[in-house]
């Protein structure tokens, strides 16, 4: 893991303030994205949310169905699911 040289104060609220050099290396917009928060030990590792496909864990874009990520190729499998039920 690669230090950035960067410590930040945690305020009476438990919040820090992610660099805006970091924010703009992975491309967050501010009021839009969001982080998963994972603990390994004694470390707290931050990642940039990319929801994924709740039947198959692709990345792949798709639709939000109540909530979830769908991706395309998955709502083609359901489709087809649907149309084999209809006969």
């Amino acid at each position: 893991m690669k230090s950035t040289g960067i410590v930040r104060p945690v305020d009476r609220m438990g919040r820090i303030v992610i660099p805006k050099e970091i924010r703009a290396q992975l491309n967050v917009k501010n009021d839009k994205d969001s982080f998963e928060i994972f603990m390994d030990g004694d470390r707290i590792i931050l990642k940039k949310y990319q929801p994924t496909c709740v039947f198959c864990d692709s990345v792949e874009a798709g639709v939000d169905y109540c909530g979830h990520s769908v991706c395309n190729s998955c709502v083609e499998k359901l489709k087809l699911l649907a149309e084999q039920e209809e006969e």
